[in-house]
């Protein structure tokens, strides 16, 4: 298989903070580049932590809510979680900023648990106050991070990042809640990945503000980025798997739309693989992945269930084969830089520890089983990096410093279009112009040479041209997240935040109030549209609209 061309992502999160930790690399990084570097190791942890921190809590109010009887033990879980991260505050900012952080960190977790129980209880007051509590916790915990880095991790940055990282929790439980399983689980895959730029940003603000700690080693480099999107597809396949096992296991509803979760995760894995490797590459990834590695999970659970022996046995035969196959391409396709019996070995550690988990669970030992989860979910930030330095050595011109090709990440899934009688959007080939195409009373959606659909269209309304907020703010790069209660969203695009409220013209940028022409509004498919014109001069985007067709398409130089 030959190198191809590595994929340019869309990095729709990159843009929420600033980066940080970025070094002149020596002659040594840059003529030898590496995932293992202090700097990347400290990312590595906090992707672990931080991601496992929204993967538990999670779950642990799903559980809550549902009265599920291993809902205490999957509090315990993202207790502990809390705990472990102390080590490292310890060793960065000594016992005092340690004790500080566990203060205010491990009573968060509490404070959803509050919002839980008065969801449950339809306590509208009850639920107010733990939204306060939770508002609270992002407040604090944003000026500790910003006294603690010694500013290099500014703290309107900190807390726009806590905010979206509350709002996509609060999301996943409310989607959840409303039986929007789907919508849960396509908002659990985004908030998990906000983690990872969270990972980034603040390990980048504590090397810079202790340079020498990690050798003058940066976060930001092509082979710590590769490790980190490694880490984050492999630790998103292993929580979702769990948790679909367990849900398949009882019969929930939401089992089907984790098994959808996971396809989009198979699909992220599979581009990752084809950036690197190719198609062929990559379709040789897809059909061992899921034959008899995917699709036995679920098998498992169902001779499990039925307490079938000799199934139970065909299938982990099955999984046997796996392994083998797997290492085997592993081995191959790096060119023997991850030799097939290491690959064997970390497959065989991952495969037993699924099977842990949901064996435990089965057998009501639930302590056990989020052991096992927590043990399972680590290991795969062991495979990122394996996998990770084995690639970088492979191709090293693709991994220098100095290289400016982005390294594959999990890609956000775009849906084709189907076919329709609409104008054919333009195409642009200047790379360093961004373009945005869009009809009126279409759900068409070009953004570059990507086409998708959104679930809502652009309208006039009372001579007002209006837009769906999300689709636009999440196809330029910025990310959008809803306030029920406060009626507000919030748009984060680079170190800029806007504010809009639902039937306000006013608008929040950066702490100063400007008008929007018209009032932002809700539409009768619950999504938020803003006024056109005022939303691309506050982002900076130039308009051309096309009477005869009703075509907008924006543009800006990136």
């Amino acid at each position: 298989m030959k190198m191809k061309k590595l994929i340019v992502p869309v990095l729709s999160l990159s843009l929420l903070v600033p980066t940080t930790g970025t070094f002149a690399a020596d002659a040594t990084s840059a003529s030898m580049p590496t995932v293992s570097t202090k700097a990347a190791d400290l990312r590595s942890d906090l992707d672990y932590l931080l991601s496992e921190h929204f993967a538990l809590a999670v779950v642990a109010m799903t559980k809550a809510y549902e009265g599920a009887p291993d809902a205490a033990q999957a509090l315990d879980a993202l207790d502990k979680n809390a705990l472990d991260m102390q080590p490292a505050i310890e060793s960065l900012y000594g016992k005092e900023g340690a004790a500080e952080f566990e203060r205010i960190f491990r009573a968060h977790n509490q404070y959803t648990d509050e919002l839980v129980k008065a969801t449950k209880m339809k306590n509208e007051d009850a639920i107010k106050a733990a939204e306060a509590k939770v508002q609270g916790f992002v407040d604090e915990f944003a000026k500790f991070l910003s006294t603690a880095t010694g500013g290099k991790l500014p703290e309107q940055t900190a807390e726009n990042a806590l905010r979206l990282h509350e709002d996509q929790v609060q999301d996943v439980f409310e989607k959840y809640v409303a039986g929007d399983y789907t919508g849960a689980y396509t908002e659990y895959r985004e908030g998990l990945e906000t983690m990872f730029t969270v990972s980034k940003a603040l390990s980048g603000a504590i090397v810079t503000q202790f340079p020498a700690k990690f050798d003058n080693t940066s976060v930001d480099t092509p082979a710590a980025d590769l490790r980190s999107a490694l880490n984050h597809l492999a630790a998103e396949h292993f929580a979702l798997s769990v948790l679909q096992m367990q849900k398949q296991y009882n019969g929930e509803p939401d089992s089907n739309a984790l098994i959808a979760a996971e396809a989009g995760n198979t699909a992220d894995f599979k581009a990752a693989i084809s950036s690197i490797y190719g198609a062929e590459g990559a379709n040789q990834f897809e059909k061992i992945w899921v034959t008899n590695h995917i699709k036995a999970q679920s098998d498992y659970v169902d001779a499990l269930k039925s307490n079938n022996q000799t199934s139970l046995q065909a299938v982990k035969d099955r999984i046997t084969d796996f392994t083998k196959e797997f290492s085997t391409f592993l081995g191959t396709a790096t060119a023997n830089n991850l030799p097939a019996d290491a690959a064997l070995a970390a497959l065989r550690t991952h495969e037993d520890q699924v099977q842990a988990v949901i064996d435990q669970y089965a057998a009501k030992n639930y302590a056990a089983a989020y052991t096992a989860d927590r043990e399972g979910y680590k290991t795969m930030f062991g495979i990122g990096k394996a996998l990770g330095g084995a690639i970088v050595t492979q191709y090293p011109d693709k991994f220098k410093t100095a290289a400016t090709t982005p390294m594959p990440t999990a890609p956000t899934t775009q849906t084709p279009a189907p076919t329709e009688p609409t104008t054919t959007a333009p195409t642009t080939s200047n790379d360093s112009m961004m373009m945005v195409w869009m009809k009126l009373n279409s759900k068409q959606l070009k953004i570059g040479d990507k086409t998708t659909m959104m679930d809502t269209a652009p309208v006039v309304k009372n001579g007002t041209t209006y837009i769906p907020l999300r689709y636009l703010g999440e196809g330029i790069g910025a990310k959008v997240s809803w306030n029920k209660s406060a009626g507000q969203v919030t748009v984060m695009a680079g170190s800029d935040t806007m504010k809009f409220w639902i039937n306000n013209k006013k608008v929040d940028v950066n702490g100063t109030t400007k008008m929007l022409s018209a009032n932002a509004m809700v539409n009768s498919d619950g999504r938020t549209l803003v006024p056109l014109r005022s939303i691309t001069e506050l982002l900076g985007w130039d308009v051309k609209w096309n009477k005869a067709d009703g075509s907008i398409t924006l543009t800006k130089s990136m």
